[in-house]
């Protein structure tokens, strides 16, 4: 099993999530879901490529 590195997410991505989770519009679950899709999107794209 391969040991995957930790992200590293810039100041403005962090300002971003956190007022997004101040304004109340989604959950944290939400925009932790948010997060995933993308990721999801780029692995999915390597194996099909």
């Amino acid at each position: 099993m391969t040991r995957r590195n930790r992200r590293t997410h810039s100041a403005a991505f962090k300002a971003k999530a956190a007022l997004a989770a101040l304004k109340g519009d989604k959950t944290l679950a939400e925009l932790a879901q948010q997060n995933r899709i993308p990721d999801w999107k780029k692995r999915l794209q390597v194996h099909v490529d």
